[in-house]
C-alpha cells in the first residue's frame, strides 16, 4: 500500500509540474488572446466573479456550512467543513509567502520587469493567484469526502481562474500553479487531518 501511496504521489507530481510547464510556455499566447477579446460587459462580469470569488466569501460559506452541520448535530459534515477552512487556509497562507519571495507583475501591470520588484505591493504579487489557490483547496477537500459533491462544485474555482486572467490580474501559470498548490494543501489536510479523525469517530451518516 505504501508503494502505491508513493507511486500516486509521484505520478501527482509529474504531471502537475508538465501542467505548470505548458502553462509558462502559453502565457502570452493566452494573454494575448484575452485582451483581443474584451469587452465591457464581460470585463464587468468577471470583476464581479473575482470579487466574489475572493477568500472572505469562502470563509463566510464554510463556516455558515459549518454552522448548520452544528445545528443539525452531523459531526461528519463539521469534520469536512472544517478541513475545508483549514485547507484553504494553508493555501492562502503558503500563497502569500511565494508571492513577497517571488514578486512578479501581473499582466496589466505595464513594465518591462515581469518577475521581481516590490515585494509588498500587490501589483507584483501575480504568482501564484491566491484567489484560485484558496477556493482550489476548499473545494478539493469537500471533493475527497465527497467526490461527487466536490466534482460539481470544481466549476467555481475554474470559473474564478478564468475571471482572474480576464481582467488582467495573472497570468495562465499563476492559475495553474495556484490550482496545484490548492490541490497539494487539500491532499494533506485531508491525509492529516480530516482522515486520522474520520478513523478516530464513528461514521455516522445522517
Amino acid at each position: 500500500m505504501k508503494r502505491c501511496a508513493v507511486l500516486y504521489w509521484l505520478i501527482g507530481i509529474a504531471i502537475a509540474a508538465i501542467a505548470i510547464a505548458a502553462a509558462f510556455y502559453f502565457d502570452d499566447t493566452v494573454w494575448d488572446f484575452i485582451r483581443q477579446h474584451q469587452n465591457r460587459a464581460m470585463r464587468s462580469f468577471m470583476r464581479g466573479v473575482s470579487l466574489v470569488g475572493d477568500w472572505p466569501s469562502h470563509i463566510a460559506v464554510g463556516l455558515i456550512l459549518l454552522g448548520i452541520a452544528w445545528k443539525r448535530g452531523n459531526k461528519r459534515w463539521m469534520r469536512i467543513f472544517l478541513a475545508m477552512l483549514v485547507a484553504m487556509s494553508v493555501a492562502g497562507i503558503a500563497g502569500q509567502v511565494i508571492k513577497r519571495s517571488v514578486p512578479r507583475a501581473r499582466p496589466s501591470v505595464k513594465s518591462e520587469l515581469h518577475w521581481g520588484g516590490p515585494r509588498f505591493s500587490s501589483k507584483y504579487h501575480s504568482f501564484p493567484s491566491g484567489h484560485v489557490g484558496a477556493s482550489t483547496a476548499f473545494f478539493c477537500v469537500l471533493f475527497f469526502a465527497r467526490r461527487r459533491i466536490g466534482l460539481a462544485c470544481f466549476s467555481i474555482p475554474i470559473l474564478i481562474g478564468v475571471s482572474r486572467m480576464y481582467i488582467g490580474a495573472h497570468y495562465l501559470s499563476d492559475v495553474v500553479s495556484a490550482a496545484a498548490l490548492g490541490i497539494f494543501c487539500a491532499l494533506l489536510v485531508t491525509h492529516f487531518f480530516l482522515r486520522p479523525i474520520e478513523k478516530r469517530q464513528p461514521q455516522i451518516e445522517n
